[in-house]
């Protein structure tokens, strides 16, 4: 059997984690959410960062410049080792979510250790950025369950995952290009998209490349040039 005090230690972090911010509409809740719930032309950015800081200023100015949002989904240890990284997203007007303390499969979790991956990342994320993360949560790897869904939601978490990856996390070694990762962005485009993207590189070659930072601009300009308005995640706690 656990000890009491630490039973009562997880219990009171759940409950701090959920008096923190407003709760996910029930709606978002009960399953992964793949797609914005509209019939509207809009498309939703979001950024998975786990390795480093390779490309964020690129992305930064490109969403600054083209007066676009996005939302962040940082790693507890990313938060951890950069945490400049997390005040420059929050200062420049974005959102954060979690993606999980150490990037684990959910899968080959128990609720108890899914649980301490979604609080520990919440508190790395509050530590480094100052600010309240959105009540967002995104598998690592997009592997869901539905029990680990339901653990997530008890915590006040939405499962916010994508309806498409651009790849371009991939880099060169994995045949993508800034080409490549653009097309599969357009190729997923419908009303309530959620695209996901990467800041940082796996790469530790002597000239690292964020592909997804170079197809930034390249998409933003593409969907709008195609009718659709790129959409603040945030807007989705608006009763």
């Amino acid at each position: 059997m656990k000890p009491l005090r630490t039973i009562v230690a997880a219990v009171l972090a759940a409950l701090a984690l959920t008096a923190a911010g407003p709760p996910p509409p029930a709606p978002l809740l009960g399953a992964e959410v793949r797609l914005i719930p509209t019939e509207e032309p809009v498309l939703a950015l979001t950024f998975n960062a786990a390795w480093d800081e390779t490309g964020l200023d690129t992305v930064l100015s490109t969403l600054r410049e083209r007066g676009a949002p996005a939302t962040f989904f940082p790693t507890g240890q990313y938060a951890e080792q950069h945490p400049d990284a997390l005040r420059a997203m929050t200062a420049a007007g974005h959102g954060l979510g979690n993606h999980s303390y150490s990037h684990p499969l959910f899968t080959g979790l128990d609720a108890r250790q899914a649980r301490a991956e979604v609080l520990r990342a919440d508190a790395a994320i509050r530590g480094a950025a100052g600010v309240d993360p959105l009540p967002f949560f995104r598998f690592p790897y997009g592997e869901t369950t539905p029990r680990r869904i339901a653990d997530v939601n008890a915590l006040g978490f939405a499962d916010i995952e994508f309806t498409t990856d651009t790849d371009g996390y991939l880099g060169a070694a994995g045949g993508m290009t800034v080409a490549k990762a653009v097309d599969r962005a357009l190729a997923a485009l419908t009303p309530g998209a959620i695209l996901q993207l990467h800041v940082g590189t796996p790469d530790e070659g002597p000239d690292p490349r964020c592909l997804d930072a170079e197809a930034l601009p390249l998409i933003i300009d593409a969907v709008r040039d195609r009718g659709y308005r790129i959409l603040d995640l945030r807007t989705l706690l608006d009763p």
